[in-house]
C-alpha cells in the first residue's frame, strides 16, 4: 500500500486511542491529519467518518484509520462512500485479510474493546499487507454500487 498523509478519525469513545494512533504514527515516520473529534466530549461518528472519507476522496490523505467505541458505527458511516473500503478489526489476522483480500483503505478498531498493545499489531498488520488481486480484485470491483 502506497501510504500518504494518514487520515484519522474517532468519535468520543475512541479518543484516547486514537491519541496512542498518533504516537504510533509518529514513532513509524507517517504523517496524519486528524478529522476529529478533538476530546471525550460526546458527539456523533458521522461528523468525522463523513469528514475522513471526503478527506481521502478529495486526495488529501490515504489511507484511514477510524475509530469508535464498537468500531460499527463509523465503519457503517465510511462505507457509504463509494471509493471507501474500511474494515473493522480487533485481531490483527482480521487486518492482514482486509487488506489482502478486500484491499481495505482504512482500518477501523474498537475503541471499547482493545488495549493499546493490540492496536499496534493491528496497525502493523495492516501497514504490512498487500492487496493479493487476482480472483480479489474482481469481487472488489463488485463492492461499489
Amino acid at each position: 500500500m502506497e501510504i500518504k498523509t494518514i487520515g484519522l478519525a474517532s468519535d468520543h469513545a475512541g479518543f484516547a486511542l486514537k491519541q496512542f494512533v498518533k504516537t504510533y504514527l509518529e514513532e513509524k515516520g507517517y504523517d496524519y491529519k486528524d478529522y476529529g473529534t478533538y476530546s471525550e466530549e460526546s458527539c456523533d461518528y458521522p461528523d468525522f467518518g463523513h469528514a475522513l472519507a471526503r478527506g481521502m476522496e478529495q486526495g488529501e490523505v490515504f489511507p484511514g484509520i477510524a475509530i469508535c467505541g464498537s468500531g460499527e458505527g463509523i465503519s457503517m458511516t465510511l462505507n457509504k462512500h463509494q471509493s471507501i473500503r474500511a474494515g473493522l478489526c480487533w485481531i490483527p489476522e482480521i487486518a492482514h485479510l482486509i487488506r489482502q483480500h478486500n484491499d481495505a483503505n482504512v482500518l477501523v478498531m474498537p475503541g471499547r474493546f482493545i488495549g493499546e498493545d493490540m492496536a499496534r499489531k493491528i496497525m502493523d498488520e495492516f501497514f504490512a499487507t498487500d492487496f493479493e488481486g487476482g480472483r480479489h480484485q474482481r469481487r472488489v470491483e463488485k463492492i461499489p454500487v
